[in-house]
Parts: structure tokens; C-alpha cells; sequence
């Protein structure tokens, strides 16, 4: 089982597609939230990362950024790590 990923996204961004089609190769279940004619939810996503370009992920609570960061964690082998959820807790 995977962390929970959260995507702000719009229905027409390439970098978008790009990023729902990793994560759907890698079997990767996420939430995605369309800012398409949507002020209050483009005005959460920028609040919560300072930024105005989708898609802005995020990984559990951690802002990883945009298509291009998690494509540079793939590449680096590092993003099946930062999915993988923690199953040592107690």
C-alpha cells in the first residue's frame, strides 16, 4: 500500500496527463483535484504551495511539486521510496 498522493490538477495541462499516466503505470492510486473553474480550490493549492502551475503533488503531507520533480524522482529511483508507506509503526 502506498502513501496517499494528492494532485491539483486541470483537465487540459500535458504535465498533468504526463503525471496521472506515471503514477497510473506505477499502479499508484491518488486523488486528484480539478482547478478548472474552481477559484476556491486553485486558491487552497496556490496557499498551500506558493505556486500557480498544476500539477503541484503531494505525497502524504509532503509538497513534492510538479511534473517535472516527480518525473527527476523517478529518474533518480527515489519515488517507489517516497510512496512506500511505512509499515514499521507501531
Amino acid at each position: 500500500m502506498n502513501k496517499p498522493v494528492t494532485m491539483y490538477a486541470s483537465a487540459w495541462c500535458g504535465y498533468c496527463h504526463r503525471a496521472r499516466s506515471l503514477f497510473q503505470a506505477k499502479g499508484v492510486e491518488f486523488e486528484e483535484l480539478v482547478i478548472d473553474g474552481n477559484p476556491e480550490l486553485r486558491n487552497e493549492m496556490i496557499n498551500r504551495t506558493g505556486r500557480h502551475t498544476v500539477p503541484q503533488i503531494f505525497i502524504d503531507d509532503l509538497h513534492i511539486g510538479g511534473c517535472d520533480e516527480l518525473l527527476e524522482l523517478e529518474r533518480l529511483k527515489k519515488l517507489d521510496d517516497l510512496l512506500a508507506a511505512d509499515t514499521t509503526a507501531a
